[in-house]
């Protein structure tokens, strides 16, 4: 399994997990629950009406905590819009059954942003840390 599909199904385990961004200079946290990995990166989803859709096109640098069992995932790093259709779809066929209930993949809405970089550690109370590059 590769890195990308190892950390992607950690947070799938994570619902919701937490999304950082920041509003200026104030930080932003929201749940999410939809992700997918695609072309061996990790991709959010989001709508081009929401803020958290104009923070991460103005301060790409995000912030990802999510927590599953006695372990916990912190990602930090840079994302990235992709308008390829080909990305919407896969986001669309990783979470149909949640997703196909808000969006379309040709509905102009929908969008996703994908890592281009960061770094992701796995902590446990009983492991040491498993760190993964983005």
């Amino acid at each position: 399994m590769s890195i990308m599909k190892e950390v992607a199904a950690f947070l799938q385990h994570c619902k919701p997990f937490y999304l950082a961004t920041m509003d200026g200079d104030k930080p932003q946290v929201r749940p999410f629950g939809a992700l997918c990995e695609f072309e061996d990166k990790l991709y959010l989803i989001t709508t081009n009406e929401k803020a958290v859709y104009r923070q991460m096109k103005q301060n790409p640098n995000v912030a990802i905590c999510g927590m599953h069992e006695d372990k916990w995932i912190r990602i930090s790093g840079q994302v990235e819009e992709d308008t390829r259709r080909e990305a919407r779809v896969a986001m669309m066929e990783a979470n149909k059954e949640v997703l196909s209930k808000m969006y379309s993949v040709d509905d102009q809405l929908m969008t996703v942003f994908r890592f281009i970089n960061g770094q992701g550690t796995i902590y446990s109370f009983t492991a040491e840390p498993v760190t993964y590059s983005l």
